[in-house]
């Protein structure tokens, strides 16, 4: 019944609020944004959401206009000379994710769920399809950001997922909320920069994309 009826509703009263009690900041952030690197307040990210089906993420812009779209932080060899002043202090305390509210309101991604994976990262996708992840709505936060985030291996991040498919819950969508507070105000487990990639991950990447394309 949680999982049919109650998860969503919570997702769209959560959201609702959300956005109506944080709107001076959301005001805040965007013109401070634009003050400090101007031309687009929000980013548009393409992301797999349920059932493999793309959509567009929205973020606070936290990098320059110049900064590669389509590649996450942590892959970057140098992303400090992308990110902005601002954008450095809005990922610390993850506040470029609060325009995820309105993905959540319209029903595109949950607050709780797994992490929506960039559209191009044909690894992590395939890897989830093993644990039924991709066959539910992703999510602001999740299971694995609270066991590791972008420290996490793509075969351990998505089998994660796939504890969550199994364990979901009203309890464990509460522990994984919680968690991810108490995460966020110890900035664990974020990584800014070109993650170690042993050549099996490589090769991995490599085969799942070919697959993928295929399908």
């Amino acid at each position: 019944m949680y999982i049919r009826y109650l998860k969503r509703t919570l997702d769209i009263f959560i959201a609702f609020f959300g956005i109506v009690i944080l709107s001076p900041i959301l005001i805040i952030i965007s013109v401070v944004v634009f003050i400090n690197d101007p031309g687009p307040v929000m980013f548009r990210q393409k992301r797999v959401g349920r059932n493999k089906r793309h959509f567009l993420m929205l973020k606070f812009r936290s990098m320059k206009m110049s900064a590669p779209h389509d590649t996450p932080t942590h892959k970057l060899k140098d992303p400090e000379q992308h990110i902005t002043k601002v954008g450095r202090f809005l990922r610390r305390l993850s506040l470029d994710e609060l325009p995820q509210l309105f993905n959540i309101l319209i029903g595109q991604i949950s607050v709780v769920g797994p992490r929506p994976a960039l559209w191009n990262q044909y690894d992590l996708i395939a890897e989830r399809d093993k644990y039924g992840a991709n066959e539910i709505r992703p999510g602001l936060t999740g299971w694995a950001q609270i066991n590791g985030r972008d420290e996490l291996p793509i075969p351990v991040k998505a089998k994660l997922d796939g504890e969550y498919v199994e364990k979901m819950s009203f309890l464990f969508d509460i522990k994984c909320f919680w968690g991810t507070i108490i995460k966020v105000f110890r900035q664990d487990g974020v990584c800014e920069g070109e993650s170690t990639k042993s050549e099996q991950d490589e090769e991995r990447s490599d085969e799942c994309r070919k697959e993928y394309i295929t399908k």
